[in-house]
């Protein structure tokens, strides 16, 4: 009598799918976050702008040693270093803890995760290596100006959104 062998169940694969999303969202985010950091570093000079949308998108070169909006920047270095980090790690882990419960059939929802996981280790990279984080997407029209920020702050801003329309509407269909 021939042996039978159990494939691998249909949730374990879908499981293990999820995780392996999981590192290239949120690797594909520090990636790209590290690289245009690096760009920006190395070729536009501290405070240095370029119109790229003259009067509404330029690429300024700044740094934030604060939080979001600055906050916390007229705080010493070390009590930033050490909330920021701490308050960075809680909050990857937290998210982790978030998308490991997360069903593998809401994809959009663990999509979201990664970009916040991805965003918040972008940043991390920043606060260790510089003690501050690099910024430099600047938009705004006529007087009204929203801080720059860059590639980890936007996959935050996104994978936030999704996460409040799912939980305000429900899940989003795949």
């Amino acid at each position: 009598m021939p042996s039978i062998q159990s494939p691998v169940g249909a949730g374990e694969e879908n499981y293990r799918r999820k995780y392996i999303w999981l590192t290239l969202i949120a690797g594909g985010i520090v990636i790209a976050d590290q690289v245009t950091k690096f760009i920006i570093l190395r070729e536009v000079g501290l405070h240095t702008t370029i119109p790229v949308i003259p009067g509404f998108f330029h690429i300024t070169h700044v740094q934030n040693p604060g939080g979001a909006f600055g906050f916390m920047a007229n705080q010493s270095a070390l009590v930033r270093g050490i909330l920021f980090l701490a308050v960075s790690t809680l909050a990857v882990g937290l998210v982790l803890w978030f998308y490991h419960k997360t069903p593998p059939t809401h994809r959009w929802l663990a999509g979201g995760f990664a970009l916040i996981i991805g965003g918040a280790v972008g940043n991390l990279i920043d606060r260790v290596r510089f003690g501050k984080v690099i910024d430099f997407l600047d938009f705004f029209i006529r007087d009204w100006h929203w801080p720059a920020f860059n590639v980890a702050d936007s996959a935050i801003t996104v994978g936030i959104t999704i996460f409040i329309i799912h939980v305000i509407w429900g899940r989003i269909p795949d």
